[in-house]
């Protein structure tokens, strides 16, 4: 509604919807002070709100995280990767608009370092992996949004670019981890998504694993990365536009490495949670079953227990392992096509089962991503050798070509290799003290080593000395 109103006003201001002739009659009213600069204020700002809504800024944040956990990781990827995008688009779009009234431009870059470091912080308590997710698009469209109110047009879409393939990949990782666990939990989001009952996932998805830790390497800023070129381009400018701002965006650039390593220790590294807990409640070993459609129920098994094969009966069915026939679970039948493993370490015997990697469907167009989540970021690298003219070289820069002179654009554009490498050097730093404190709190030394099997072939060195 506030969109619309803003709209009017515009169209009542300028009469024309289009944009070159809004922004030439609009400026010409500007300077001539033929126009009520508070009315056109309040008009921005209204337009402003409705890209605030919809891409998620402070205060009209809180559908987002909700929009990205309830749906698929398809949903979530498209509002991740184009349709929250929308609010910053349009403030792109109306950048000449923005550009001449300074208070809008001050309360867009105030919103979006809120947005940043309110995303950020809020990302570190999440347990539901696509809420994680969710809380890093709004932090990552904050830098965006902070680049736009900066003047760092060129930036702003740079990151919006890199953003969008690196955030895909990692949703689409998501939806693979999810599928996976479903396979032994069933369909129950507060299981299937609970970062908390994952751990130990490396070895059972190991392309899933490798798509993900690049998209969180890429989302952390680490080169050669996509997101890297285009979150170090607005890191530097924020020193231009406020060190106050800049000290903030910095310092929430450590928290993204943190809280998007803590989500992949969680899931891939450590031990495999969902193991390790007692659904049934009951001291008594227990098998707890979910059915496909979230329906609950347990049953206890017998202290001594055989592994039966897996034999085809004449009738083209396979035996069970509790008893010739499968057992129901309120009114469903439940088979058990997944192989077990019998560990005879505790008290009762307890039957477990391990996720599975996806199938191709699934696996292809994470791959895809993964090309572009590397690649990507090179339309937006500068050729400027030696720093001898400023010429534009970079693909973005030539399809980005606006009819206004950006914000620091020679003091950027003159800035060579070892200017660049400076710059680069702390806002790197910073990623991987963040990604070392991360590993600090959630994955011990041991744990990695013994995830990698190197506990398990020193024991198997040392018995064939025996």
């Amino acid at each position: 509604f506030g969109l619309l109103l803003g709209i009017l006003g515009l169209y009542w201001i300028t009469g024309s919807f289009e944009f070159r002739d809004l922004f030439k009659i609009f400026n010409n009213l500007i300077y001539n002070n033929q126009v009520n600069v508070v009315f056109v204020t309040l008009c921005t700002f209204l337009l402003f709100s409705g890209a605030i809504a919809k891409s998620a800024q402070f205060p009209l944040h809180v559908w987002l995280p909700d929009a990205m956990e309830g749906p698929t990781p398809i949903s979530a990827l498209i509002h991740a990767a184009t349709m929250v995008a929308a609010g910053i688009f349009l403030v792109a779009r109306l950048f000449p608009l923005f550009l001449v009234i300074p208070y809008i431009m001050n309360l867009i870059a105030l919103i979006g370092i809120i947005t940043v470091f309110l995303g950020a912080t809020l990302a570190l308590a999440q347990k539901d992996i696509k809420r994680s997710l969710a809380y890093s698009t709004m932090s990552q469209l904050g830098y965006m949004m902070l680049a736009l109110g900066m003047g760092s047009y060129r930036g702003a879409l740079f990151h919006l670019i890199t953003h969008a393939y690196s955030k895909a990949l990692l949703f689409l990782g998501s939806g693979s981890i999810i599928h996976s666990m479903e396979a032994i939990v069933g369909y129950s989001p507060d299981k299937s998504q609970n970062m908390v009952f994952m751990g130990g996932l490396t070895k059972h998805i190991p392309i899933t694993k490798t798509s993900f830790l690049l998209g969180t390497l890429s989302l952390c800023g680490i080169p050669p990365f996509a997101c890297f070129w285009s979150k170090d381009e607005i890191l530097n400018d924020s020193w231009l536009y406020s060190p106050s701002f800049a000290i903030i965006a910095w310092f929430t650039a450590g928290l993204t490495a943190f809280y998007m390593f803590r989500i992949y220790l969680l899931i891939f590294e450590g031990y495999f949670n969902l193991n390790c807990k007692n659904y049934s409640g009951k001291k008594n070993g227990s098998f707890y079953s979910i059915s496909l459609w979230g329906k609950e129920g347990s049953k206890t098994l017998k202290k001594k227990f055989r592994l039966l094969p897996l034999l085809k009966k004449k009738n083209n069915q396979r035996t069970s392992f509790f008893r010739k026939n499968p057992y129901k679970i309120d009114g469903n039948v439940r088979n058990m096509p997944w192989a077990f493993i019998t560990v005879n370490n505790f008290n009762t015997k307890r039957i477990f089962s391990y996720p599975r990697e996806s199938d191709n469907t699934m696996l292809f167009p994470m791959l895809v991503f993964v090309l572009f989540s590397i690649f990507i970021g090179a339309i937006g690298i500068p050729f400027n050798q030696f720093n001898q003219e400023e010429i534009k070289l970079d693909i973005l820069s030539k399809l980005l070509t606006p009819s206004f002179k950006l914000l620091h654009e020679n003091e950027e554009n003159s800035v060579d290799w070892y200017g660049f490498v400076i710059n680069a050097t702390f806002s790197v730093s910073i990623s991987f003290f963040g990604i070392f404190m991360a590993s600090s709190f959630y994955q011990p030394v041991y744990l990695s080593l013994q995830n990698l099997n190197f506990f398990n072939s020193s024991a198997k060195k040392g018995l064939k000395k025996i």
